[in-house]
């Protein structure tokens, strides 16, 4: 299975829930069609909201998924979005984790080029989502499909 990984100084283990809020559950969301894509568009920048986001991180957020869940839909044949709300030291956050079952990356440093793309696209995406957000992790295997997580913390 490859795997890369640019993390900041946070990690899954650091996470803790904000005392003065109940904690949230993960919101898995179906990428199956076009219309899939939209919904989740609308419920990741409802998400971006509910933690704080600045109008410019949202915007990132928002694209970094946009990106993330149309390639798991062209070329993992659909998958799914979780929407996860971590805190470190109390700075909220915002998770998403992208799955599909497709074919996987056979190439994941070429993947991760600008300019790379495998169809019409500009070669922006998985490259695009990892600058967007604060930290990007993803493994992927051929035939076993590809998660990509990518997390955003709020600047208060």
């Amino acid at each position: 299975m490859s795997h890369a990984s640019d993390v900041g100084t946070a990690s899954r283990g650091g996470d803790q829930l904000r005392d003065e809020e109940p904690p949230v559950a993960p919101a898995v969301h179906e990428v199956r069609s076009e219309e899939d894509l939209l919904a989740v568009r609308h419920a990741v920048r409802a998400a971006t909201l509910r933690a704080g986001f600045s109008i410019v991180d949202q915007t990132r957020v928002v694209t970094a998924a946009s990106e993330l869940a149309r390639n798991a839909y062209v070329h993992g044949g659909g998958g799914t979005v979780t929407i996860e709300y971590p805190d470190r030291n109390g700075t909220p956050g915002l998770r998403l984790t992208v799955q599909d079952d497709g074919p996987g990356i056979p190439d994941l440093a070429a993947a991760l080029t600008d300019g790379f793309t495998t169809g019409a696209g500009l070669g922006h995406g998985l490259g695009g989502a990892r600058r967007l957000m604060d930290e990007f992790e993803i493994d992927t295997a051929a035939g076993e499909g590809t998660t990509v997580t990518v997390t955003r913390w709020a600047v208060r």
